[in-house]
Formats: structure tokens, C-alpha cells, sequence
């Protein structure tokens, strides 16, 4: 049997961990010959960590051959220590009437000191994968805090505006879901984010050549995939947190899988016209288990530059928001 590897979630008992660790733990996210050790990690709040054991009793429950063992703290020091993946879920949600520079900076501070204990207690060959919003400047804040890891391990998820994008164009063209190919995310995890439509095929043609309504590509297209959190939240009065949770299984999955080509934030280094400085979806492909290259050379039209320059001028915002906590 291979050894186990350490996983470490934050914000577990949330409702994205609840709809993640299950996952987790049947293989879905390693393959079903690799046992895992949950490192479950909650805030030191009575009602939180008394989830956090309901949770574990559940793990306990379906006597999944995988799970290997279970640690459940709200000291991140014992969460993460020796862990080969640390899961950042776990954040302080947008309240009403608060600004985004507001969220920054209060989410800012947490980000910092788990990066920090990250990089102290983790192993050595630990990834880090970022989902609590605003996930790409989080990323950035965690990266930041780390003088042993490379910034190249520390990702944010855009696989869940990928995956919105690639069903979107699959109903509109009436194709199978399979047959779409090559959607890539191109900046923040946020509604100025870009599903380059001009890059992806449809059943091995461009989609483009497959939906010819420049229109709707353009507008509504883009707008659906960029605000279908908000719509989802508007439905069923709670946000996505089982589509996330699937994006962040496919996200991890495919970073350890070589070969795969998917949408991954990582530290852009001044590709595609991003500030170098940010990190920013843009198309990956895995090398080896957990490393990976940004596939250069896809061209942009005139739209596409538009769409890259305004979601760059955000992400460049948010990083001045937080220039004080980087180091």
C-alpha cells in the first residue's frame, strides 16, 4: 500500500468541506489505490469544532478503505504540520455593506498567518490550493508569507469558472459536455474573470465555428460564467458550495495528474499581459504529480485583450489593498 498523504483543510465543517472531505476520502481526488490522513482544521469556536466532530463521525461512518486517520484542531500549527496538501477553503465571507478592501484586508490577516505556518510546518513537498475568496489575492498574501516553499505551489481555483464555461458553451451548441474542449479561465476568480471562447473547440472544431453568435459569446456568455455564484445564491439562498467543492476534487486531481491541461491562478511572472506580481487562471499543463507549466503562445484578439486588461487592473487593485501585508 502507498503511503498516505497528509491533507490538510481549512474551514472543514463549512459547507464546502462538508461537500469536499467525503470526496476526499472515497479517492476521488488521489485515485482509489491512495489512503489519506485528514488534518481538519476549524476556528476556536465551540459551535464550529462541535461540527467539525459531527463531520468526523461521518468520515467514521462510511468506512471508506482509504481514510487512514482523522486529526481535527483549530490550532493551524497542528493542522498542517507534515501536510502534503493544504486545502485554504476557509474565509470571511462579503457581509452587507462591506467593501471588498475591507474583505481584503480582514481576510488578508488570516491568509498571513497560514502561509507562515505553512511554510514552518508543512512538508517539503507541500502544495498549497486556494479557494476561500478573494482566492487569487489570498494566494498571493499565503505565497508571500513563505521563504521555504515556492511561490509555483501555491494555486488558486478557477476550475469552477472553468467547468461553468465548458457547460454553458455544451448547451448553447447542443453538444455533448464532452466534446468541449480547451476553456480556458484567464484572470480573477471574480465576474471580471475571461473563459477564452476563441481558444476552446466543440466536437474538434473551433467553438466559434460551432456558435456563430459573436453576440452572445461576447455578452451573455461571459456574463453567465461571471456571475453565476451571485445567480446561484439568488436561487437557492446559499452559494455553490457542492459545484466548488467538485472544482476543487478536479483542480487538485488534475495537478497531480501529468499530461492534464487545465485552468489553474498561479503567479502569472508577466504572461499574457498580467502584472507580473499577481496571480492570475491561465492554462496549465501538469508536468509531473503537483507541478506544472503555463502553456504560452494562445492568441488574443483585440476582445480578448479588453477582457485581460480589465481583470488585471482588478487584480492590481486588490494587491495595492494589501500592499502593507506582503513581504
Amino acid at each position: 500500500m502507498k503511503t498516505p498523504i497528509r491533507v490538510a483543510v481549512t474551514g472543514a465543517a463549512g459547507q464546502i468541506g462538508y461537500s469536499l472531505l467525503f470526496r476526499i476520502a472515497s479517492g476521488a481526488m488521489f485515485g482509489p489505490d491512495q489512503p489519506v490522513i485528514l488534518q481538519l482544521i476549524e476556528a476556536p469556536i465551540e459551535k464550529a469544532l462541535k461540527a467539525l466532530e459531527g463531520v468526523a463521525m461521518e468520515l467514521d461512518d462510511c468506512a471508506f478503505p482509504l481514510l487512514k486517520g482523522i486529526v481535527q484542531t483549530s490550532d493551524a500549527s497542528v493542522g498542517f504540520k507534515d501536510a502534503n496538501w493544504c486545502l485554504l477553503v476557509g474565509a470571511k465571507p462579503r457581509g452587507p455593506g462591506m467593501e471588498r478592501a475591507d474583505l481584503l484586508k480582514d481576510n488578508g490577516k488570516i491568509f498571513i498567518e497560514q502561509g507562515r505556518i505553512i511554510d514552518a510546518v508543512a512538508a517539503a513537498d507541500a502544495r498549497v490550493a486556494v479557494v476561500g475568496n478573494p482566492a487569487n489575492t489570498n494566494c498571493m498574501i499565503a505565497a508571500s508569507q513563505a521563504k521555504r516553499l515556492p511561490a509555483e505551489r501555491f494555486t488558486a481555483m478557477v476550475r469552477l469558472d472553468q467547468n461553468r464555461a465548458q457547460t454553458q458553451l455544451a448547451k448553447k451548441a447542443g453538444a455533448d459536455l464532452t466534446t468541449v474542449k480547451s476553456i480556458f479561465i484567464y484572470g480573477n476568480h471574480s465576474p471580471t474573470m475571461f473563459p477564452a471562447f476563441a481558444q476552446a473547440t466543440i466536437g474538434g472544431s473551433p467553438a466559434t465555428s460551432v456558435i456563430t453568435d459573436t453576440a452572445w459569446l461576447q455578452g451573455p456568455f461571459c456574463e453567465t460564467v461571471g456571475k453565476r455564484g451571485a445567480a446561484i445564491i439568488a436561487a437557492r439562498g446559499l452559494s455553490s458550495a457542492a459545484s466548488a467543492a467538485n472544482a476543487l476534487v478536479d483542480h487538485v486531481r488534475d495537478l497531480m495528474t501529468p499530461g492534464a491541461i487545465h485552468s489553474v491562478a498561479v503567479k502569472s511572472n508577466g504572461l499574457y499581459g498580467f502584472d507580473a506580481n499577481v496571480w492570475a487562471g491561465m492554462p496549465v499543463r501538469t508536468t509531473t504529480p503537483g507541478s506544472y507549466e503555463v502553456i504560452t503562445g494562445h492568441a488574443m484578439d483585440d476582445f480578448a485583450k479588453s477582457k485581460i486588461a480589465a481583470t488585471n487592473k482588478e487584480l492590481v487593485e486588490e494587491r495595492a489593498f494589501v500592499a502593507d501585508m506582503i513581504k
